[in-house]
């Protein structure tokens, strides 16, 4: 078998990378799916991500992409890297080049004074970060709060992922519209951003929630506190999950807030402790395994808050 050669991924490598997702992993690669991957890589708030390929000669046999993320740490903004996308042709299955690719990155990304890596991968590939050293975190608790007793069985038979795709929806406002009021949105954010004390949370400025729930890919909706902007928003998206519809809750920036969103069977959300604001209460055992891989900071916080906005998988 001819040797490869690992290097950073150029803009040119653009349609040769959706081709390879294409084939690796069976998505049909539409517009749709092409906007959605340029708005994770190339138009993040935090920069365009880092990837690196495989190649045999003019041919990808792999790839590796790690979206750029900053967390807020006692006022001190930590740069790092969220695992997201990676691929291997077919033909080239079982040559160590998910491996490869994933630890050239992290060596390089040290020079570039990345903090750390963080993703929650599936019960599939956890064993093989693990191996490159990836340690578990601890489980992310889940909160979940029916809109009407009605859903309840179809609550109860959702044990399916959800769909990728947003369910359309008229619920509240549409977000990409209430954020636009920027001046608003920075008086909010001066009251509410930082994590919790003791906690390490994502670096929330106005940039990176017109960038995170903006898209019109995803379809996020808005609920404004009944004094405006300013006073409160909460962010969602309705999504299939099954026979049920869920309100992921991906951001909430007011103590308390107005989490009416309906057109669902259930409010879905990431947050610490069995009781949420708005009645949402923890689901025992569930929610997705929360992983870190050190870069330059060689411990993981000690504790994290997080919300179904940092971690939500496209």
């Amino acid at each position: 078998m001819s040797e490869l050669e690992y290097r950073r991924a150029a803009d040119a490598d653009r349609d040769a990378i959706l081709e390879l997702l294409r084939r690796s992993l069976g998505r049909e690669v539409d517009d749709r799916y092409q906007a959605l991957f340029d708005w994770k890589h190339v138009e993040n708030a935090f920069g365009p991500s880092p990837a690196w390929v495989a190649c045999d000669g003019p041919r990808l046999a792999g790839f590796r992409v790690l979206m750029r993320w900053e967390f807020l740490d006692a006022g001190r903004v930590v740069r790092a890297v969220r695992a997201v996308d990676t691929a291997t042709d077919p033909d080239y299955q079982g040559r160590g080049i998910f491996t490869r690719l994933t630890l050239q990155a992290i060596d390089e990304l040290a020079h570039e004074e990345v903090a750390f890596v963080f993703n929650t991968p599936n019960d599939q590939s956890r064993p093989g970060y693990l191996k490159m050293g990836w340690q578990v975190v601890g489980q992310l608790p889940t909160l979940v709060r029916p809109t009407r007793l009605r859903s309840i069985p179809r609550i109860a038979q959702a044990r399916v992922p959800a769909e990728r795709w947003s369910t359309l929806s008229t619920a509240g406002s549409d977000a990409a519209s209430v954020l636009a009021d920027t001046a608003a949105v920075d008086t909010l954010l001066a009251r509410t951003a930082a994590p919790r004390a003791g906690a390490v949370g994502t670096n929330v400025t106005g940039a990176f929630l017109r960038w995170r729930f903006g898209t019109s890919l995803l379809g996020y909706r808005a609920v404004v506190a009944p004094g405006g902007v300013a006073d409160g928003v909460a962010i969602f998206r309705v999504r299939a999950r099954g026979a049920a519809k869920e309100a992921a809750l991906g951001a909430v920036l007011v103590p308390g807030g107005d989490r009416r969103a309906a057109d669902a069977d259930y409010l879905l959300a990431i947050g610490p402790g069995p009781l949420g604001p708005g009645g949402l209460v923890r689901l025992p055992r569930v929610g997705p395994l929360l992983t870190y891989r050190a870069v330059t900071e060689a411990a993981p916080p000690v504790a994290w808050d997080l919300t179904l906005g940092d971690i939500e998988l496209f």
